[in-house]
């Protein structure tokens, strides 16, 4: 607690300190641009992989609930028993224990079902669609093994499909992706941390005679760590604002999922989500305050 109470009278005295430090750090050179351009880039890219994170979990969220709870019967049989073997399989499935309702899906409902696969011009007169009831379950649903039987007992060309063969393997994808996005942000975090501390350690280098001469005068450490520290801190700041609010707007601007081909959810966020990108810039500060206050203090002490 106390170490945390340090850092943020640290951090006030950075923000309200002498701002004529700042001329211990070049105005311009290759490592302030450089961390400049680092928090720009890895907030352009933290972004994407936040949007990639909330995406892939609203995706995963959407499989589970939408195929959870429903099943599906298809009927492959030739066309004169077709219709009988529709209407054994109805009744067989209004008696069943832990199904809620069955229907039998029209021509339109099934090419729909179909058009982003195959396109709009399917001759559906002329392919062996077969038919499809769509169950929906209540409760724990019915017993998947027993209907399977009595399903091939009085109707041989039903079969069952409960989507569990679908489900799983949608969602573990899903999951899969959510965790890359998860990583691609902690390697983001970890390489901007690196790239930070590796320019204000060259900026210190860089600048060994100054800090040589700023002894000589009397400046303590803290006053020319507080200078570097304060000149990394803003310039992370402003790069990591910029990109977040660039890579904000073009995720705005990417394309909506057509309706017809929704099997996907679209990058990017929703609501309130729309505000977790406007942390990156605080993230960017925060990394580039403790980085360089850390490079600078074990420069300065070997260097004492």
């Amino acid at each position: 607690m106390n170490k945390i109470l340090r850092y943020w009278q640290l951090a006030q005295d950075m923000l309200s300190g002498d701002q004529n430090a700042d001329r211990v750090v070049p105005p311009s050179g290759y490592t302030a641009s450089l961390t400049t351009f680092v928090s720009f880039a890895m907030a352009f890219l933290t972004v994407f992989a936040l949007a990639l994170f909330l995406a892939t979990g609203r995706l995963a969220d959407r499989w589970s609930t939408e195929l959870a709870g429903t099943s599906t019967v298809r009927i492959s049989a030739p066309d004169g028993q077709m219709d009988a073997q529709a209407k054994t399989v109805l009744g067989i499935l209004e008696t069943t224990p832990g199904i809620a309702s069955a229907r039998l899906m029209s021509e339109d409902e099934q090419r729909r079902l179909l058009t982003p696969w195959f396109g709009v011009d399917l001759p559906m007169d002329n392919l062996p669609i077969p038919s499809l009831i769509e169950i929906t379950e209540e409760g724990v649903g019915p017993d998947v093994n027993g209907l399977r039987l009595r399903l091939q007992a009085e109707a041989p060309g039903a079969i069952l499909d409960d989507h569990t063969r679908w489900r799983r393997p949608m969602v573990k994808a899903a999951q899969r992706l959510r965790l890359l996005g998860a990583l691609s942000i902690g390697l983001i975090v970890g390489s901007t941390i690196a790239m930070i501390t590796l320019a204000a350690q060259a900026a210190l280098s860089a600048n060994g005679q100054v800090i040589s001469v700023l002894r000589l005068i009397g400046a303590r450490d803290n006053y020319i760590a507080k200078a570097f520290v304060r000149r990394f801190t803003i310039r992370a700041f402003l790069g990591g604002l910029i990109g977040s609010l660039l890579a904000m707007l073009f995720i705005y601007f990417l394309p909506a999922v057509a309706e017809e081909g929704a099997f996907l959810t679209g990058l990017g966020f929703q609501g309130v989500q729309w505000l977790l990108p406007l942390f990156i810039p605080l993230v960017a500060a925060t990394i580039a305050f403790v980085s360089t206050r850390f490079a600078a203090n074990s420069k300065l002490q070997r260097t004492a």
